[in-house]
């Protein structure tokens, strides 16, 4: 299974989208919310959303608040959870997951951008076999033996170091990410990144213009207000960015 970003990439790229990342935490509140009701306690997918609202340094009341419209205390906008599939340039799978209160906008911007960037957009299912769900919890570096103890009693599925920058990461079922989470951190061992996402099986490496091309079309897709997560299997190089 390829490896995901680096730790240092992903939080890189996470501080660029800061701007946009409060309108996208809420819509997972509320489609979290309003999928298996508002109590974080009984709804695990309720309490990674507020966790990573918190992480964000997102207010209580507006978690709250976000809560509450989703499950009908107060008026909101209802979104719709849609999963797009298509091709960049060289052969690179993408997946697109969006939230949307307009589904025709959304598949309108999605295509244009898959066209704008040289790639195309694709049908259900033509993409995501090659990706697998599962909850990582990424460590910068630390006691890899203590870690993988702690992650194998807490139920993890995997433990994972990499020798060339020293860091770790846990491989969780999705289903088990929030226990083993928890387990972790009251073990003394906080990840410096927790997330469920989507991992391909083996990447791409793609070079050149190609890889710039790629770049270019994952950012922008990751720009917009409708798109909550992209994957992909592109192994860039650092010309990507050039």
């Amino acid at each position: 299974m390829g490896r995901g970003p680096s730790i240092e990439a992903r939080k890189n790229a996470e501080d660029a989208r800061r701007g946009k990342i409060f309108t996208k935490i809420i819509r997972e509140i509320s489609v979290s919310a309003r999928a298996g009701g508002g109590d974080p306690a009984a709804n695990p997918r309720l309490r990674s959303a507020i966790d990573k609202a918190l992480s964000a340094n997102m207010s209580k009341d507006v978690i709250e608040r976000a809560v509450k419209k989703a499950t009908g205390e107060l008026e909101g906008v209802e979104y719709e959870e849609i999963r797009y599939e298509g091709y960049a340039p060289g052969g690179v799978a993408v997946i697109v997951d969006c939230l949307t209160d307009n589904k025709v906008r959304t598949v309108a911007d999605v295509r244009h951008a898959f066209g704008k960037f040289g790639g195309n957009l694709g049908t259900d299912g033509s993409v995501a076999f090659m990706f697998k769900k599962l909850g990582v919890l990424a460590f910068a570096a630390g006691d890899e033996d203590k870690i993988t103890e702690a992650a194998i009693e807490a139920g993890a599925d995997d433990v994972v170091a990499y020798p060339d920058d020293g860091s770790i990461e846990v491989l969780i079922a999705p289903e088990n990410f929030a226990e083993v989470k928890s387990a972790m951190e009251k073990a003394g061992l906080k990840p410096d990144l927790a997330e469920v996402t989507m991992r391909a099986d083996n990447d791409i490496a793609v070079e050149g213009e190609t890889a710039q091309q790629v770049a270019k079309l994952l950012a922008w897709l990751e720009d917009m207000d409708d798109v909550q997560n992209v994957y992909s299997n592109a192994d860039l190089g650092e010309d990507a960015y050039a």
